[in-house]
């Protein structure tokens, strides 16, 4: 269930019940690293999206004064 909340697919949560069952617990690391990684990266582009917004808004407001 925690690995569907943080956006794990089914063939990526089979993978890692995979490594659980056969006591892989690098590779299981590994695929949680990889995993929060990619959502570091999302949080960045997102965050760089917010600044660009956040000037937009700033140009305008500075504008219209």
């Amino acid at each position: 269930m925690n690995l569907q909340a943080v956006g794990f697919d089914e063939s990526s949560i089979q993978e890692f019940l995979i490594c659980w069952s056969a006591g892989e617990r690098e590779k299981q690391l590994r695929l949680l690293s990889q995993k929060r990684e990619g959502l570091l990266a999302q949080v960045h582009r997102e965050e760089k999206q917010i600044h660009c917004l956040d000037y937009l808004v700033y140009r305008l407001e500075k504008d219209k004064s």
